[in-house]
């Protein structure tokens, strides 16, 4: 009881807060703290939103055996991904209930408001995807606030037998049920499916705020004058904004090169052939194929099969394993990966000293994309040096104990 008492104590603390200083918005070290920062330009609702948005980011209270929040498999520690181990060497998530082991990796957090809702693509190159944006690997929820609404009810995650339950929890709490009527009206907790999307749009809230996204990288410093590239550096920010060299951009650049606050994904959805995870599939005993996108009820054409979203390499060097399943856990890997397709001599898995394994989904493999020059050794370092420089400041630390 422990945890729950402490976390209660926490929430109380921060609800007491948000009724007194309703301007001020989170910008929290961990879930442990919160340093509140001034944001007076902040509409005073909307400031109200994200405040209590984050306290429900952090909340194990909303899950069935309340030892898991948001931030469980979302740690703005690590770049908010779950890297707990798990006993899958953090290629997917542990429950609430202690067992259950998920078969995708938790994504990041970070960056992810500048996905847009999930919707057809009508760009007219033969090679964009049919639909872009939305949240989860597959897009299946259009916005960040049906995202959030998702693993409360996942029995495999929170474990929440359904949304009554969840309101009921939160009602056990004097301070929410406070806020939330300021916030959202008197007769908010009167319909349940109200009083369940207020929360989601709470969270959705604090996740579009800065906290999120600080854009505050080496790059982005480089880009402002701020930081000097090293040749390294230089040279895999040439490689990787280089048609001629590599297709990293094809996918993973929105804005023209060197445009401010780039979001390094196009926001569509590939098949790159990515091999099935054994090791995981061991551990969680799925059976079943991963068929990405065409899983959403939006999109479940043959087309779709075995495409997933094309991630944000922001944060990408501190927020391993990489793949949709885990299946990768050195960065470098995930380059040399791509290299294979172009090059001979590419052909081993350098994790598992084996040939990289078929892949899951054999359909629909993006092989104009990834055509390209084979690379070399010194190309693929170059590579990985320009990715590590998109890593938030307070995350640069983690690059040393990632090596």
């Amino acid at each position: 009881m422990a945890p729950y008492k402490n976390t209660q104590k926490l929430i109380q603390t921060l609800l007491i807060t948000l009724a007194i200083s309703p301007f001020f918005a989170i910008n929290a070290d961990d879930k442990n703290q919160a340093v509140i920062a001034d944001k007076p330009k902040v509409d005073k609702i909307q400031a109200q939103k994200e405040l209590l948005g984050r306290i429900l980011f952090f909340d194990v209270n909303l899950s069935k055996n309340r030892t898991m929040s948001c931030a469980t498999c979302h740690n703005p520690e690590t770049g908010f991904v779950d890297q707990r181990g798990n006993g899958v060497d953090s290629m997917a998530s542990l429950g609430d209930d202690g067992h259950s082991i998920g078969d995708r990796n938790a994504p990041t957090a970070s960056y992810a408001m500048f996905f847009p809702h999930f919707q057809k693509n009508n760009g007219k190159n033969k090679n964009k995807s049919a639909f872009i944006g939305g949240q989860f690997l597959d897009g299946r929820e259009p916005t960040l606030a049906g995202q959030a609404g998702g693993p409360p009810l996942n029995p495999i995650e929170m474990g929440m037998p359904d949304k009554a339950s969840v309101v009921k929890r939160l009602k056990e709490n004097p301070g929410y049920v406070q806020q939330f009527k300021q916030i959202f009206g008197e007769d908010i907790f009167v319909d349940t499916d109200k009083a369940y999307t207020a929360m989601t749009q709470a969270i959705e809230a604090f996740e579009q705020t800065d906290f999120f996204a600080p854009f505050d990288s080496k790059y982005d410093r480089f880009l402002r004058g701020e930081y000097d590239l090293t040749v390294l550096e230089d040279l895999g920010r040439s490689l990787f904004f280089s048609n001629n060299n590599t297709n990293c951009s094809t996918c993973h650049k929105l804005r023209r090169e060197d445009a401010p606050k780039e979001t390094f994904t196009n926001f569509e959805y590939r098949n790159i052939g990515v091999p099935e995870n054994t090791a995981l599939r061991a551990k969680n005993g799925v059976k079943v194929k991963d068929l990405g996108l065409y899983q959403n009820p939006l999109a479940n054409t043959d087309d779709n099969k075995g495409k997933f979203k094309v991630s944000s390499l922001r944060n990408i060097a501190v927020t391993g394993p990489y793949m949709h399943n885990g299946i990768f856990k050195d960065l470098r890997t995930v380059v040399e990966f791509y290299d294979k397709y172009n090059n001979p001599d590419r052909q081993i898995n350098p994790e598992t000293g084996k040939p990289w394994g078929k892949p899951e989904v054999s359909e629909n493999i993006a092989l104009d994309e990834l055509k390209s020059k084979a690379l070399t050794e010194r190309k693929i370092d170059a590579l990985v040096a320009f990715m590590k420089i998109l890593t938030d400041k307070r995350y640069e630390h983690l690059l040393d104990k990632n090596k």
